[in-house]
C-alpha cells in the first residue's frame, strides 16, 4: 500500500497544509488494518502495563478536537474537558472507536481546508496558562501529535496479537 504522502498533491488543499491530511488518510488506513478482527477486550488491553491501543484511539480523536478548538481562536469546553478526562475508561468497540474519530478527524479537515493561508502566522493560545502558538503551529502539531498515538496504538496492538497467538500456540491463558 502506498503511503497517503506519495499520493501526490491533494486537490483543494495547500501544498503547506496538506501533511495534515495525508497523516489522519494513514491514520484511518492503519488503524482499520491493526483493529481488524479484534474484539473490545483486545482494544482496551493493557498488555505489560502499557496504555490501552483504544485510549490511543480515542485520544487521537479528542485531541484534534481540542487543537481545533485552539486553531479557531477559542478555549476548551466543560463537555470536552470532561471528555479527555474519560478517554481512558475501556468498553467502547472498534466500530465506536472508529466512528468517533473518523467524525473528529473529518471535522478537522473541513475546518484547515477553510485556513486563511495569509493567517498561518497568527497566534494562538493553549490551555489555561495560554501557551504562546501559531495557527500553522497548531496544524503541524495535529500531524505529529496523531503521528504518535497512531504508532503507539500500533505496536499495543502488535503485542496484543502477538500475545494472543503465543496463548493459543502454548495453551497458556491470556
Amino acid at each position: 500500500m502506498t503511503e497517503p504522502w506519495l499520493s501526490g498533491p491533494l486537490p483543494d488543499v495547500d501544498a503547506l497544509l496538506a501533511p495534515v491530511f495525508y497523516t489522519f488518510e494513514q491514520t484511518r488506513n492503519e488503524l482499520r488494518m491493526h483493529t481488524e478482527g479484534l474484539g473490545t477486550e483486545q482494544l482496551w488491553r493493557k498488555p505489560h502495563g502499557m496504555t490501552a491501543a483504544g485510549f490511543h484511539i480515542r485520544h487521537i480523536g479528542g485531541a484534534v478536537d481540542r487543537l481545533g478548538t485552539y486553531l479557531r481562536g477559542e478555549q476548551l469546553k466543560d463537555e470536552q474537558l470532561a471528555a479527555m478526562k474519560r478517554e481512558s475508561d475501556p468498553g467502547e468497540d472498534r466500530q465506536g472507536l472508529l466512528s468517533s474519530l473518523e467524525a473528529s478527524l473529518a471535522a478537522c479537515e473541513s475546518m484547515v481546508r477553510g485556513l486563511d493561508l495569509s493567517k498561518l502566522r497568527e497566534p494562538r493560545y493553549v490551555g489555561r496558562k495560554r501557551l504562546p502558538t501559531t495557527v500553522i503551529g497548531l496544524v503541524v502539531h495535529m500531524a505529529e501529535h496523531t503521528q504518535r498515538h497512531l504508532g503507539q496504538a500500533i505496536t499495543t496492538l502488535k503485542l496484543v496479537r502477538a500475545m494472543d497467538a503465543g496463548s493459543q500456540t502454548t495453551g497458556v491463558g491470556k
